[in-house]
């Protein structure tokens, strides 16, 4: 099922990007992960390409792929008991982007699947809403990004910094 939609994902977003004339934006943040994340992470890196068409002067839409790393912290099982490190958990989000902008403010949301890379992660759907301030090709960010995978939720509180190409 996961190589079917994946399959699906991957012609729909080469089918819109061949038409049309957008911009490229390359990003990157850093978020503090919080809910169940919060327990068996620290910080959390990503970065994420964007091809984004426009329709009319104030929405854009268009697919997206990213990476996000999630580094794992040490985790104290009591007193006597010592403490371990949990490994570090990585995703590869695959999704749809959709921007609303007026007058340098834009508001806008990532929605699709992230794949799971690291060992005994399956992925997980993929939702990113996201506000951010752009000057003179750069934009400054906030997201709060959320993977929810089978017995919990990967969430982080991000800000990061998006180029136009």
């Amino acid at each position: 099922m996961k190589k079917f939609l994946c399959s699906i994902i991957f012609l729909a977003l080469g089918f819109t990007s061949s038409y049309g004339q957008g911009d490229i934006r390359l990003g990157i943040n850093a978020g503090i992960p919080v809910g169940d994340a919060g327990d068996i992470s620290n910080f959390n890196i990503g970065g994420d390409v964007a091809y984004l068409m426009g329709f009319g002067d104030t929405f854009q839409l268009g697919p997206m792929v990213g990476y996000t790393h999630f580094f794992g912290e040490d985790v104290d099982l009591g007193e006597g008991m010592g403490s371990f490190e949990m490994d570090d958990i990585q995703f590869l989000p695959i999704a749809a982007t959709a921007r609303f902008g007026l007058a340098g403010l834009e508001l806008g949301a990532d929605l699709g699947y992230a794949l799971g890379i690291s060992d005994g992660n399956d992925g997980g759907f993929y939702y990113k809403p996201k506000v951010g301030f752009s000057l003179f090709g750069l934009g400054l960010i906030a997201s709060y990004t959320g993977i929810s995978v089978d017995g919990g939720t990967f969430s982080t509180v991000n800000l990061g910094l998006e180029f136009r190409l």
